[in-house]
Protein backbone atom coordinates (compact mmCIF):
# COMPACT_ATOMS: atom_id res chain seq x y z
CA UNK A 1 0.00 0.00 0.00
CA UNK A 2 1.07 3.29 -1.35
CA UNK A 3 2.00 5.91 1.99
CA UNK A 4 -0.99 8.21 1.15
CA UNK A 5 -3.20 4.95 1.28
CA UNK A 6 -1.51 3.99 4.71
CA UNK A 7 -2.68 7.71 6.03
CA UNK A 8 -6.11 7.60 4.58
CA UNK A 9 -6.54 3.85 6.90
CA UNK A 10 -4.46 4.29 9.69
CA UNK A 11 -6.68 8.16 9.96
CA UNK A 12 -9.86 6.17 10.17
CA UNK A 13 -11.54 3.28 12.44
CA UNK A 14 -12.27 -0.17 11.25
CA UNK A 15 -15.86 0.90 11.92
CA UNK A 16 -16.02 4.70 11.21
CA UNK A 17 -17.29 6.73 8.14
CA UNK A 18 -15.27 8.18 5.82
CA UNK A 19 -16.80 9.99 2.84
CA UNK A 20 -15.89 10.56 -1.08
CA UNK A 21 -17.07 12.54 -3.54
CA UNK A 22 -19.90 10.85 -6.17
CA UNK A 23 -21.37 13.31 -9.02
CA UNK A 24 -22.64 16.35 -6.81
CA UNK A 25 -23.16 14.20 -3.72
CA UNK A 26 -20.93 13.00 -0.91
CA UNK A 27 -20.93 9.31 0.01
CA UNK A 28 -20.73 8.01 3.21
CA UNK A 29 -18.49 4.84 2.89
CA UNK A 30 -17.40 2.54 6.20
CA UNK A 31 -13.37 2.93 6.85
CA UNK A 32 -13.18 -0.97 6.56
CA UNK A 33 -14.33 -0.66 2.38
CA UNK A 34 -12.61 2.27 1.75
CA UNK A 35 -9.11 0.54 2.97
CA UNK A 36 -9.73 -2.60 1.60
CA UNK A 37 -10.52 -1.01 -1.41
CA UNK A 38 -7.50 1.20 -1.72
CA UNK A 39 -5.29 -1.79 -0.64
CA UNK A 40 -6.79 -3.91 -3.11
CA UNK A 41 -6.18 -1.38 -5.90
CA UNK A 42 -3.28 0.40 -5.15
CA UNK A 43 -1.33 -2.65 -3.92
CA UNK A 44 -1.84 -5.03 -6.88
CA UNK A 45 -0.24 -2.50 -9.54
CA UNK A 46 3.84 -2.58 -10.17
CA UNK A 47 4.13 -1.58 -13.40
CA UNK A 48 7.92 -0.72 -14.87
CA UNK A 49 8.57 1.44 -18.36
CA UNK A 50 11.88 2.45 -20.47
CA UNK A 51 12.83 4.26 -23.46
CA UNK A 52 15.94 3.64 -25.24
CA UNK A 53 17.82 5.33 -28.46
CA UNK A 54 19.33 2.93 -31.23
CA UNK A 55 22.55 4.49 -33.12
CA UNK A 56 20.36 5.22 -36.07
CA UNK A 57 17.93 7.76 -33.46
CA UNK A 58 14.98 5.47 -33.55
CA UNK A 59 13.19 5.49 -30.22
CA UNK A 60 11.96 2.44 -28.74
CA UNK A 61 9.46 2.45 -25.70
CA UNK A 62 8.13 -0.37 -23.63
CA UNK A 63 6.80 -1.39 -20.34
CA UNK A 64 5.55 -4.14 -17.79
CA UNK A 65 1.79 -4.69 -17.15
CA UNK A 66 1.45 -6.33 -13.56
CA UNK A 67 -1.59 -6.89 -11.98
CA UNK A 68 -1.73 -9.55 -9.72
CA UNK A 69 -5.74 -9.25 -8.40
CA UNK A 70 -7.38 -10.46 -11.87
CA UNK A 71 -6.52 -11.78 -15.57
CA UNK A 72 -6.93 -8.33 -17.63
CA UNK A 73 -7.83 -10.50 -20.73
CA UNK A 74 -6.12 -8.32 -22.89
CA UNK A 75 -6.39 -7.69 -26.82
CA UNK A 76 -4.72 -6.06 -29.45
CA UNK A 77 -6.66 -3.84 -30.90
CA UNK A 78 -6.63 -1.66 -33.78
CA UNK A 79 -9.04 1.37 -34.03
CA UNK A 80 -8.96 3.29 -37.38
CA UNK A 81 -9.45 6.76 -38.05
CA UNK A 82 -12.44 8.38 -37.60
CA UNK A 83 -13.80 6.25 -34.83
CA UNK A 84 -16.58 7.48 -32.52
CA UNK A 85 -15.60 8.15 -29.28
CA UNK A 86 -18.00 9.19 -25.98
CA UNK A 87 -16.60 9.46 -22.55
CA UNK A 88 -19.04 8.81 -19.39
CA UNK A 89 -19.40 11.34 -16.54
CA UNK A 90 -19.56 10.42 -12.91
CA UNK A 91 -23.10 10.75 -12.87
CA UNK A 92 -24.07 8.08 -15.98
CA UNK A 93 -23.65 10.84 -18.83
CA UNK A 94 -21.87 11.54 -21.66
CA UNK A 95 -18.62 14.08 -21.21
CA UNK A 96 -16.60 14.75 -23.66
CA UNK A 97 -17.13 13.83 -27.59
CA UNK A 98 -15.11 12.76 -30.63
CA UNK A 99 -13.49 11.26 -34.02
CA UNK A 100 -10.29 9.56 -34.23
CA UNK A 101 -7.74 12.12 -36.57
CA UNK A 102 -5.24 9.28 -36.06
CA UNK A 103 -5.40 5.44 -36.27
CA UNK A 104 -3.88 3.93 -33.27
CA UNK A 105 -3.05 -0.13 -31.92
CA UNK A 106 -2.33 -1.34 -28.67
CA UNK A 107 -2.55 -3.76 -25.89
CA UNK A 108 -6.37 -3.01 -24.52
CA UNK A 109 -7.47 -4.21 -21.14
CA UNK A 110 -10.95 -5.40 -20.07
CA UNK A 111 -12.31 -4.67 -23.12
CA UNK A 112 -12.65 -1.33 -21.69
CA UNK A 113 -9.53 0.98 -23.53
CA UNK A 114 -6.22 0.89 -24.61
CA UNK A 115 -3.44 1.16 -21.75
CA UNK A 116 -0.79 1.04 -24.02
CA UNK A 117 -0.20 1.89 -27.88
CA UNK A 118 0.53 4.04 -30.89
CA UNK A 119 -0.82 5.43 -33.03
CA UNK A 120 0.29 5.96 -37.40
CA UNK A 121 2.74 9.06 -36.73
CA UNK A 122 4.46 6.74 -33.96
CA UNK A 123 3.16 9.03 -31.14
CA UNK A 124 3.51 6.25 -28.01
CA UNK A 125 2.19 6.21 -24.54
CA UNK A 126 1.54 4.00 -21.45
CA UNK A 127 -1.18 4.39 -18.45
CA UNK A 128 0.54 3.67 -15.08
CA UNK A 129 -1.06 2.99 -11.50
CA UNK A 130 -0.90 6.10 -9.92
CA UNK A 131 -3.22 5.35 -6.45
CA UNK A 132 -2.96 8.33 -3.89
CA UNK A 133 -1.26 11.00 -6.45
CA UNK A 134 -3.98 11.16 -8.84
CA UNK A 135 -6.36 14.30 -8.07
CA UNK A 136 -8.94 14.45 -10.54
CA UNK A 137 -11.48 17.49 -10.96
CA UNK A 138 -14.45 17.58 -9.20
CA UNK A 139 -17.56 17.54 -11.18
CA UNK A 140 -20.04 19.81 -11.96
CA UNK A 141 -22.75 18.45 -13.92
CA UNK A 142 -23.16 22.04 -16.14
CA UNK A 143 -19.94 21.75 -17.82
CA UNK A 144 -19.79 18.20 -19.29
CA UNK A 145 -18.99 18.60 -22.89
CA UNK A 146 -14.91 18.70 -21.95
CA UNK A 147 -15.00 16.18 -19.73
CA UNK A 148 -12.56 13.33 -20.10
CA UNK A 149 -12.91 10.01 -17.97
CA UNK A 150 -9.63 8.42 -16.62
CA UNK A 151 -9.95 5.45 -18.65
CA UNK A 152 -10.01 7.32 -22.10
CA UNK A 153 -7.36 9.67 -21.51
CA UNK A 154 -4.93 7.46 -23.63
CA UNK A 155 -7.38 7.03 -26.04
CA UNK A 156 -7.87 10.56 -26.82
CA UNK A 157 -4.33 11.13 -26.90
CA UNK A 158 -3.47 8.71 -29.34
CA UNK A 159 -6.54 8.99 -31.33
CA UNK A 160 -5.89 13.24 -31.21
CA UNK A 161 -2.29 14.08 -31.34
CA UNK A 162 1.09 14.07 -33.43
CA UNK A 163 3.47 15.48 -30.86
CA UNK A 164 3.79 15.84 -27.17
CA UNK A 165 3.65 19.77 -28.00
CA UNK A 166 -0.21 19.26 -29.11
CA UNK A 167 -0.25 16.71 -26.07
CA UNK A 168 0.00 19.57 -23.28
CA UNK A 169 -1.67 21.68 -25.52
CA UNK A 170 -5.00 19.32 -26.02
CA UNK A 171 -5.32 17.54 -22.29
CA UNK A 172 -5.10 21.59 -21.07
CA UNK A 173 -8.56 22.06 -23.16
CA UNK A 174 -10.06 19.16 -21.54
CA UNK A 175 -11.01 18.39 -17.79
CA UNK A 176 -10.25 14.58 -16.12
CA UNK A 177 -13.11 13.90 -14.11
CA UNK A 178 -13.14 11.03 -11.15
CA UNK A 179 -15.24 7.79 -13.28
CA UNK A 180 -15.47 4.68 -10.76
CA UNK A 181 -14.30 2.05 -13.23
CA UNK A 182 -16.50 -0.87 -12.45
CA UNK A 183 -13.55 -3.37 -12.39
CA UNK A 184 -11.47 -1.74 -9.95
CA UNK A 185 -14.20 -0.05 -7.78
CA UNK A 186 -12.61 3.68 -8.02
CA UNK A 187 -11.74 6.17 -10.11
CA UNK A 188 -8.53 4.22 -12.14
CA UNK A 189 -6.09 6.35 -10.86
CA UNK A 190 -2.90 7.20 -13.54
CA UNK A 191 -0.17 8.72 -14.51
CA UNK A 192 1.43 8.25 -18.37
CA UNK A 193 4.76 8.08 -20.26
CA UNK A 194 4.69 9.33 -23.50
CA UNK A 195 7.29 9.43 -26.29
CA UNK A 196 7.69 11.16 -29.78
CA UNK A 197 9.81 9.62 -32.82
CA UNK A 198 12.24 12.62 -32.11
CA UNK A 199 13.23 11.19 -28.53
CA UNK A 200 11.07 13.26 -26.17
CA UNK A 201 9.73 11.89 -23.78
CA UNK A 202 7.41 13.14 -21.23
CA UNK A 203 5.32 11.98 -18.29
CA UNK A 204 1.76 13.38 -17.28
CA UNK A 205 0.00 13.51 -14.03
CA UNK A 206 -2.60 14.97 -12.50
CA UNK A 207 -2.47 17.55 -9.71
CA UNK A 208 -5.83 19.79 -8.21
CA UNK A 209 -8.01 18.70 -10.96
CA UNK A 210 -5.17 19.90 -13.49
CA UNK A 211 -2.91 18.19 -15.45
CA UNK A 212 0.79 18.32 -14.48
CA UNK A 213 3.67 17.97 -17.30
CA UNK A 214 7.26 16.79 -16.82
CA UNK A 215 10.07 16.69 -19.03
CA UNK A 216 11.17 13.20 -18.74
CA UNK A 217 15.28 13.03 -18.82
CA UNK A 218 15.55 9.52 -18.01
CA UNK A 219 13.24 7.60 -19.94
CA UNK A 220 11.74 6.02 -17.40
CA UNK A 221 8.35 5.46 -15.25
CA UNK A 222 6.95 3.46 -12.27
CA UNK A 223 4.21 4.51 -9.99
CA UNK A 224 3.97 6.22 -6.32
CA UNK A 225 5.08 8.83 -5.49
CA UNK A 226 5.62 11.83 -8.11
CA UNK A 227 7.72 11.79 -10.89
CA UNK A 228 9.94 14.60 -9.68
CA UNK A 229 10.41 12.46 -6.31
CA UNK A 230 11.46 9.82 -8.32
CA UNK A 231 14.31 12.04 -10.22
CA UNK A 232 15.19 13.78 -6.59
CA UNK A 233 15.56 10.06 -4.95
CA UNK A 234 17.92 8.95 -8.21
CA UNK A 235 20.46 11.70 -6.52
CA UNK A 236 21.61 8.43 -3.82
CA UNK A 237 22.65 6.23 -6.25
CA UNK A 238 24.85 8.60 -8.11
CA UNK A 239 27.88 6.26 -6.80
CA UNK A 240 26.72 3.31 -9.06
CA UNK A 241 28.73 2.26 -11.47
CA UNK A 242 28.86 -0.44 -14.20
CA UNK A 243 32.94 -1.18 -13.26
CA UNK A 244 34.06 -2.98 -10.52
CA UNK A 245 34.82 -1.06 -7.97
CA UNK A 246 38.54 -0.86 -7.61
CA UNK A 247 41.29 -2.69 -5.39
CA UNK A 248 41.97 -1.06 -1.85
CA UNK A 249 43.98 -1.65 0.83
CA UNK A 250 42.44 -1.16 4.27
CA UNK A 251 45.51 -1.71 7.13
CA UNK A 252 47.23 -4.71 5.96
CA UNK A 253 44.20 -6.35 4.02
CA UNK A 254 43.84 -6.14 0.56
CA UNK A 255 39.87 -5.40 -0.74
CA UNK A 256 39.39 -6.54 -3.96
CA UNK A 257 36.13 -7.65 -5.83
CA UNK A 258 34.74 -11.19 -5.08
CA UNK A 259 32.94 -11.17 -8.09
CA UNK A 260 31.70 -9.45 -11.24
CA UNK A 261 29.05 -6.36 -10.58
CA UNK A 262 30.66 -5.21 -7.55
CA UNK A 263 29.75 -1.69 -9.43
CA UNK A 264 25.95 -2.06 -8.66
CA UNK A 265 26.18 -3.16 -4.75
CA UNK A 266 24.05 -0.94 -3.18
CA UNK A 267 21.22 -1.11 -6.37
CA UNK A 268 17.83 -1.60 -4.76
CA UNK A 269 16.21 -4.80 -5.21
CA UNK A 270 12.96 -5.05 -4.27
CA UNK A 271 9.44 -4.16 -6.05
CA UNK A 272 8.60 -1.39 -4.42
CA UNK A 273 7.77 2.00 -7.26
CA UNK A 274 10.99 3.66 -5.94
CA UNK A 275 13.40 0.79 -5.94
CA UNK A 276 12.21 -0.30 -10.00
CA UNK A 277 12.70 2.98 -10.79
CA UNK A 278 16.12 3.19 -9.35
CA UNK A 279 17.32 0.09 -11.59
CA UNK A 280 15.01 0.97 -14.65
CA UNK A 281 17.18 4.31 -14.52
CA UNK A 282 20.82 2.45 -13.80
CA UNK A 283 19.76 -0.52 -16.49
CA UNK A 284 18.64 1.84 -19.25
CA UNK A 285 21.76 4.26 -18.68
CA UNK A 286 23.93 1.64 -18.66
CA UNK A 287 22.41 -0.26 -21.56
CA UNK A 288 24.28 -1.84 -24.24
CA UNK A 289 24.69 0.07 -27.48
CA UNK A 290 22.49 -0.62 -30.39
CA UNK A 291 22.22 0.24 -34.23
CA UNK A 292 18.52 0.38 -35.10
CA UNK A 293 15.06 0.17 -33.84
CA UNK A 294 14.44 -4.17 -33.72
CA UNK A 295 18.66 -4.73 -31.98
CA UNK A 296 16.86 -2.56 -29.58
CA UNK A 297 13.85 -3.58 -29.43
CA UNK A 298 15.86 -7.21 -27.94
CA UNK A 299 17.46 -4.86 -25.43
CA UNK A 300 14.61 -3.39 -24.24
CA UNK A 301 12.73 -6.56 -23.32
CA UNK A 302 15.95 -7.69 -21.79
CA UNK A 303 16.25 -5.06 -19.46
CA UNK A 304 12.26 -5.11 -18.57
CA UNK A 305 12.40 -8.94 -18.09
CA UNK A 306 14.35 -7.70 -15.25
CA UNK A 307 11.14 -6.98 -13.51
CA UNK A 308 9.01 -9.65 -13.64
CA UNK A 309 7.05 -10.48 -10.65
CA UNK A 310 5.58 -14.01 -9.60
CA UNK A 311 1.98 -13.97 -8.36
CA UNK A 312 2.38 -14.70 -5.25
CA UNK A 313 4.77 -12.42 -4.10
CA UNK A 314 2.75 -9.54 -6.29
CA UNK A 315 1.12 -7.29 -3.54
CA UNK A 316 -2.28 -7.12 -3.02
CA UNK A 317 -2.48 -10.98 -4.40
CA UNK A 318 -3.96 -13.89 -2.80
CA UNK A 319 -3.47 -17.70 -3.13
CA UNK A 320 -6.75 -18.43 -5.33
CA UNK A 321 -4.49 -15.35 -7.46
CA UNK A 322 -1.30 -16.98 -7.03
CA UNK A 323 -2.83 -20.36 -7.97
CA UNK A 324 -4.83 -18.84 -11.69
CA UNK A 325 -2.38 -16.54 -12.85
CA UNK A 326 1.70 -18.49 -13.76
CA UNK A 327 3.15 -14.60 -13.17
CA UNK A 328 1.94 -11.28 -11.80
CA UNK A 329 3.66 -9.53 -14.77
CA UNK A 330 0.14 -10.16 -17.05
CA UNK A 331 2.31 -8.58 -20.31
CA UNK A 332 5.28 -6.94 -21.64
CA UNK A 333 5.33 -4.39 -24.95
CA UNK A 334 8.02 -2.77 -26.75
CA UNK A 335 6.89 -0.18 -29.08
CA UNK A 336 9.24 1.13 -31.83
CA UNK A 337 8.45 4.57 -32.63
CA UNK A 338 10.87 4.53 -36.00
CA UNK A 339 9.64 1.75 -37.62
CA UNK A 340 5.96 1.43 -36.29
CA UNK A 341 5.69 -1.92 -34.97
CA UNK A 342 4.99 -3.27 -31.79
CA UNK A 343 6.21 -6.42 -29.61
CA UNK A 344 4.93 -7.99 -26.98
CA UNK A 345 5.02 -11.68 -25.14
CA UNK A 346 2.69 -12.61 -22.04
CA UNK A 347 2.73 -14.01 -19.01
CA UNK A 348 1.15 -17.45 -20.89
CA UNK A 349 3.61 -17.26 -23.56
CA UNK A 350 6.61 -15.66 -23.62
CA UNK A 351 7.21 -16.01 -27.86
CA UNK A 352 7.90 -12.83 -28.99
CA UNK A 353 4.95 -11.47 -31.16
CA UNK A 354 5.08 -8.18 -33.76
CA UNK A 355 2.53 -5.90 -34.90
CA UNK A 356 3.29 -3.89 -38.08
CA UNK A 357 1.53 -0.43 -38.20
CA UNK A 358 2.63 0.20 -41.51
CA UNK A 359 0.36 -2.54 -42.43
CA UNK A 360 -2.54 -1.91 -41.23
CA UNK A 361 -5.04 0.04 -43.16
CA UNK A 362 -5.69 2.44 -40.90
CA UNK A 363 -8.76 4.04 -43.05
CA UNK A 364 -11.69 1.56 -42.90
CA UNK A 365 -13.18 -0.50 -40.96
CA UNK A 366 -14.11 -0.52 -37.10
CA UNK A 367 -12.74 -1.48 -34.30
CA UNK A 368 -10.99 -4.42 -33.86
CA UNK A 369 -9.02 -6.55 -31.89
CA UNK A 370 -7.19 -10.19 -31.34
CA UNK A 371 -6.40 -12.01 -27.94
CA UNK A 372 -2.70 -11.57 -26.91
CA UNK A 373 -2.37 -15.14 -27.14
CA UNK A 374 -4.05 -17.06 -29.40
CA UNK A 375 -3.40 -20.19 -26.64
CA UNK A 376 -2.83 -19.91 -23.33
CA UNK A 377 0.31 -21.98 -23.63
CA UNK A 378 4.35 -21.69 -23.87
CA UNK A 379 5.05 -22.84 -27.46
CA UNK A 380 7.90 -25.35 -26.87
CA UNK A 381 10.34 -26.47 -29.71
CA UNK A 382 11.29 -30.41 -28.73
CA UNK A 383 14.86 -30.83 -30.56
CA UNK A 384 15.47 -34.40 -29.08
CA UNK A 385 15.91 -35.90 -32.74
CA UNK A 386 18.43 -33.67 -33.67
CA UNK A 387 20.52 -35.56 -30.80
CA UNK A 388 19.98 -39.39 -31.54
Amino acid sequence: MDFAARQICNSNSIGGLMYRFQGKQWVAMTGMVVCLLIFTAASAAACTGIQLRAGDGTVVRGRTMEWGSFDMQTRVAVIPRGTTFSSPTPDGGQGLAWKAKYGFAGMEVLGKAVSDGMNEKGLSGGMFYHHGFAEYAEYDAGRTAKYLSPNDVLNYILSSFATLEEVREGLSQVTVVPVVDSDFGIPAPIHMMLSAPGGNSMVVEFKNGKPVFFDNPVGVITNNPTFDWHLTNLRNYGFLSPKPFPNTQWGDLKISPLAGGSGFIGLPGDFTAPSRFVRAAVFTQFARDTNNGPATVLESFRILDNFNVPPAQSEGSDQSTAASLPSATQWTVVMDTGNLTMYYHTMFNRRVRKIDLKKIDFTKGTKRGIPVDKNRAQDIEDLTRELH
